[in-house]
């Protein structure tokens, strides 16, 4: 059974996509969890990938230690429905993957990914508001031109989801205001199964990543440690 080595489940934005993208299409495997800004966080992911950065999947005498490239293990290696069977589908899938794992930097920056707390809409900023304008017109174009098969991006889930979940969460956690079909599909991503195992799991973790703790009041406290 492969081991997919993670970091902060209430924090990790990288680990939360393959981790989801495994568990949403059945594929088996074991975890370790390893927390970030600890004395031993890096010497710990070293020991399983020499980029030093998770996640990290290792499966066998394979490692692979990229998201994208976890997903696209995961349609080689077990014939996981990872990307759309159209061909025209999982052109604009792959498309819209890498725009999300190359960009939107003003949005990942201004409102990193944290499962423990809500906070009250405010101005984020003109980047910020292109990266959520980007976004969403990503999400209406997929579901208008491929989604009439399911609730996801492609009508049933696939890689795509499973990369612009941590974006889903951003939008919840900092209120950002959104029109009802786009609030619609960030509900099917937030009421996933899968989705709720890993907010559990985030829920109960008492790690604190200062660097993903932004600096103001939260309306809403959802950890138990916090």
């Amino acid at each position: 059974m492969p081991t997919l080595v993670l970091a902060n489940k209430l924090y990790s934005s990288w680990s939360l996509r393959p981790w989801l993208l495994l568990r949403q299409l059945g594929i088996a495997f074991d975890e370790i969890v390893i927390p970030l800004d600890q004395p031993d966080t890096r010497e710990r992911i070293l020991a399983h990938s020499p980029a030093g950065k998770v996640p990290i999947l290792v499966d066998g005498d394979v490692t692979v230690w990229e998201s994208l490239a976890i997903m696209e293990h995961a349609a080689e290696a077990y014939g996981a429905p990872v990307w759309p069977q159209n061909r025209s589908a999982r052109a604009m899938a792959r498309s819209v993957a890498a725009e999300m794992h190359a960009g939107f930097t003003a949005l990942r920056g201004a409102c990193p990914m944290n499962l423990g707390k809500k906070f009250a809409h405010r101005d984020r900023g003109a980047a910020v508001d292109r990266d959520v304008a980007r976004v969403t017109q990503i999400w209406r174009d997929a579901r208008t031109r491929f989604g009439q098969g399911g609730p996801f991006l492609f009508g049933a889930f696939s890689a795509a989801d499973a990369m612009y979940a941590p974006v889903v969460t951003r939008l919840d956690t900092y209120s950002v205001p959104v029109d009802a079909d786009t609030r619609a599909y960030m509900d099917t991503i937030l009421s996933l199964p899968a989705f709720r195992d890993w907010l559990t799991a985030a829920l109960t973790e008492t790690w604190v990543v200062h660097d993903d703790e932004v600096d103001e009041p939260p309306v809403e406290v959802y950890r138990q440690a916090a």
